[in-house]
């Protein structure tokens, strides 16, 4: 099983997962040799202060700064991290996600299992986000 799979299965849920297209990639390559290939890009799956740093030095924004514009926006990201349906016309250039345990106080979906959190930035600058519960 990859990395990527096992964060999906919620099995690495201090792990953050980035998804940046070939295009979005940086010119030397160093965060594509972090990575696992899938179509279109790379998937990097690191812990989450690593993957932090590495969203970072991938896109030039701030992890946290970027989530808190795209919870303003819903929308579909795959659930393979691997792209969505951005709101406008663009494409999704990159995907950021974090797991978060099961917490039956919480209530919502959050009672039902693993919460996968995943945000996502189109190439005419909208950003937008999803979850879903793990399966």
């Amino acid at each position: 099983m990859s990395n990527l799979d096992e964060f999906l299965a919620g099995e690495r849920l201090d792990h953050v997962a980035l998804y940046l297209t070939h295009e979005y990639l940086d010119s030397e390559g160093k965060i594509a040799n972090y990575g696992e290939a899938v179509d279109g890009g790379v998937v990097l799956v690191v812990p989450g202060d690593e993957g932090r740093r590495l969203f970072t030095a991938g896109t030039g924004m701030d992890a946290m700064n970027f989530a808190r514009k795209a919870m303003g926006t819903d929308g579909h990201i795959d659930r393979d991290l691997t792209g969505g349906d951005c709101p406008g016309d663009g494409e999704v250039k990159f995907v950021f996600a974090f797991a978060e345990e099961q917490n039956e106080e919480v209530g919502g979906i959050y009672a039902d299992g693993d919460v996968i959190h995943a945000y996502a930035y189109c190439d005419d600058g909208t950003a937008f986000s999803d979850r879903w519960v793990v399966e």
